[in-house]
């Protein structure tokens, strides 16, 4: 099975050559033949059916017409010069107008008694008459037609690669081209046994129907085909290294659980267990004593109790202790900036203080002296928890005997820095990944198809469900009343900007013209407002955090700063400007600083009248449902996984076809696959399954190779 016609470099095509070919690659990171064949279009529009002139009314998007030239003109001059066709059927007459290229499209195109051409293009009313401007055109006798009665791919293409004539039609030209040389030099990539079972396309078959499909039901049975294709390698990765993890990595076991989590558990929780966090804590613990290395993604909603989980289960990692020397284990907790590792810390060191254990702080800000002695304590035992940032990762950071990382917010971190804080220790620790952003479930099984997943999907007793409104900004008297009510029975009060500065681009709120309209709406004596901005110094920014936190202002203006890592349980109010702006996921978090306490919290998202489609469904999200999965289902469908929080560092999404909004049941009928395929041959072994070996070899070379390109 030869690779040799795929890996043709893109030059080498018909009306490619070297100057389309470096524009390609820059634009579009197409370099050989299999580059181009996997550019696949991003919808179709259907071009069997043709229009009489007389049939065309306001409501249709396009029309495809058929007919003659019959008279052209160039009207106007400079700025308001414009090339006009008089085009012809057996029903009528419309003017064919170009504003731009129209000296260029002159030449082309002359009048003809005979010539019959093909136009494709939007009508529109002008002066009581319809026109199309810049119709496609071809002439029917032309033997490079591309479109004529099909159902016609649209590709994705940029002004670069516009200036070389490789629109989307320029692009389906030259791909032509390609699909015709093909013939039998595309090799099949799937076993017989899943083509027959999932009643699949050939692979060389699926290429020309996605691109020139003759029929719709064809165009779907392509579709389906290189979906699967392409889900079914991503989880025979993921669940392959999986195995390869479990097999080839000792765990240390965690035989008991003892005198610390017993005592914490029966005497200092400070508030009853939900079921869900049961449930979750007894899943790690199964993890943890089975003598392999625990990798678990722990997904909970903001304010869900996923900190105590982690908390309970280094617990759990320090009353256990190497069986060779019973030197006790050590816990860390990684966060992605100070402010999550400041509260976490402050969080743990409360709830610990009965157990008198040591529990230390480790970000950019620790001084030398403070540094010194925590790698000293670290090194020779005495640090039992050590919290932090990225510092976690310097080198001279090392533990006499880590058993369990916990790494918080994860999509923050790359995957070279988590498997940086593996190599601490002789054997592995335990990891478990949290994340308070919640993930789609196909989103999920694609990024993190290698590792367990826990669910804490109920919330603890007692917290009320947020109350969200969408307020436009004529509104804003109205919402400062509001916020003094608050006020006056004791609240606090979120404000919350997109920006720092003005920019000469938007005309969003920013944050130093807020906080002046909010310091003049709230004046001293009576009012007290802090602000707080990524741009301030650590010192400042928690100077005026603790005011806030310790009720000394009422008002906090900040940035999105605060989106992790600060519980008020008093402060019931978040205002959150040009909410427009923000994604769903961000505007979920920012809703959860709120709601930590019993009282009944507000959110209120500030826009202008004019909000897209899009920003409309965003706010009307927010409003309608607390649900963070549900939120994340809407944001994936939106905004698509490449856009979400964390997912282009994972080198997983490579995604080409498959849309993961949309095609939850390929996935799953993928994964599925998989898992049968590698339970029954779990090194890709047997004869009939060497198709699907070669191919999962070739996918890791071709990752390569494009690293060194590229």
């Amino acid at each position: 099975m030869s690779n040799a016609f795929l890996n043709t470099p893109i030059e080498y095509l018909k009306n490619v050559g070297p100057q389309r070919a470096d524009v390609l690659k820059k634009e579009l990171h197409i370099f050989t033949y299999h580059n181009l064949l996997q550019h696949y279009p991003f919808r179709y529009v259907d071009r069997t059916k043709f229009y009489k002139i007389k049939e065309i009314n306001a409501d249709l998007p396009y029309v495809q017409l058929r007919g003659k030239i019959t008279a052209t003109e160039m009207v106007g001059a400079k700025r308001t010069k414009r090339f006009v066709a008089t085009f012809t059927d057996e029903t009528g007459r419309l003017e064919l107008v170009w504003f731009q290229g129209a000296k260029w499209i002159s030449e082309k195109i002359k009048p003809h008694l005979t010539n019959e051409y093909v136009i494709f293009g939007k009508p529109a009313l002008f002066n009581g008459k319809f026109n199309i401007a810049h119709p496609e055109i071809e002439l029917v006798s032309d033997e490079n037609t591309v479109f004529a009665s099909a159902l016609q791919a649209v590709y994705h293409s940029t002004d670069k690669l516009k200036g070389k004539s490789l629109d989307t039609k320029g692009i389906a030209k030259i791909m032509k081209g390609l699909v015709s040389l093909i013939k039998n030099n595309i090799p099949e990539s799937l076993s017989t046994d899943i083509i027959n079972r999932f009643q699949l396309l050939s692979k060389e078959e699926a290429v020309k129907q996605i691109h020139f499909p003759k029929s719709p039901e064809l165009l779907k049975k392509a579709e389906f085909r290189l979906k699967f294709e392409e889900l079914f390698f991503i989880q025979l990765k993921l669940l392959k290294q999986k195995s390869t993890r479990e097999k080839n990595y000792r765990g240390f076991v965690f035989s008991k659980v003892g005198d610390n989590f017993n005592t914490f558990y029966n005497h200092h929780l400070p508030f009853e267990l939900t079921n869900a966090q049961k449930r979750v804590i007894k899943e790690i613990r199964l993890d943890m004593g089975s003598g392999k290395q625990m990798n678990r993604l722990l997904q909970g909603d903001v304010g869900s109790g996923k900190t105590l989980v982690a908390l309970m289960n280094m617990l759990i990692a320090l009353d256990n202790s190497r069986p060779e020397d019973g030197i006790p284990f050590q816990a860390c907790l990684m966060a992605p900036t100070e402010i999550l590792a400041n509260q976490h810390f402050e969080t743990i060191s409360t709830l610990l203080k009965p157990l008198n254990k040591n529990v230390g702080i480790l970000t950019g800000s620790t001084k030398t002296k403070a540094r010194r002695l925590l790698h000293e304590q670290l090194q020779n035992g005495e640090m039992h928890i050590l919290i932090g940032t990225h510092a976690l990762l310097e080198d001279e950071v090392q533990f006499k005997n880590i058993g369990l990382i916990v790494i918080d917010e994860q999509h923050r971190f790359g995957v070279a820095q988590r498997a940086k804080m593996w190599n601490k220790n002789s054997l592995t620790p335990h990891v478990l990944i949290m994340s308070a952003t919640p993930i789609p479930r196909t989103l999920a099984m694609t990024l993190y198809g290698d590792l367990d997943v826990s669910v804490i999907d109920e919330m603890p007793p007692g917290r009320k469900p947020i109350q969200t409104v969408h307020r436009f900004d004529s509104n804003r008297l109205r919402v400062f009343e509001f916020m003094r009510e608050q006020i006056a029975i004791g609240r606090q009060v979120y404000v919350v900007y997109p920006l720092i500065k003005e920019s000469e681009k938007m005309d969003y709120k920013d944050l130093m013209d807020g906080y002046e309209s909010i310091v003049r709406a709230f004046p001293q004596p009576q009012y007290q407002v802090s602000i707080v901005h990524g741009q301030m110094k650590a010192d400042a920014k928690e100077y005026e955090m603790q005011r806030f936190v310790k009720a000394e202002t009422q008002i906090m203006v900040a940035t999105t700063v605060i989106e992790v890592g600060v519980n008020v349980p008093n402060a019931s109010v978040m205002i959150i400007e040009s909410a427009e702006r923000f994604g769903l996921s961000q505007l979920h978090q920012l809703r959860g600083r709120v709601g930590r306490g019993a009282e009944q919290s507000y959110c209120i998202l500030m826009t202008s009248h004019k909000l897209s489609s899009d920003g409309k469904l965003r706010m009307d999200t927010m409003c309608r449902t607390n649900d963070g999965f549900e939120i994340a289902d809407v944001d994936l469908k939106l905004r698509g996984p490449g856009d979400m929080s964390g997912t282009q560092q994972s080198g997983v999404l490579d995604l080409h076809i498959a849309d993961l909004a949309k095609d939850a049941q390929i996935l799953h009928a993928a994964r599925n696959m998989a898992i049968e395929l590698l339970s029954e041959d779990t090194n890709l072994e047997k004869p009939e399954n060497a198709t699907i070996a070669y191919h999962f070899a070739m996918m890791g070379k071709e990752r390569t190779n494009w690293s060194r390109i590229s």
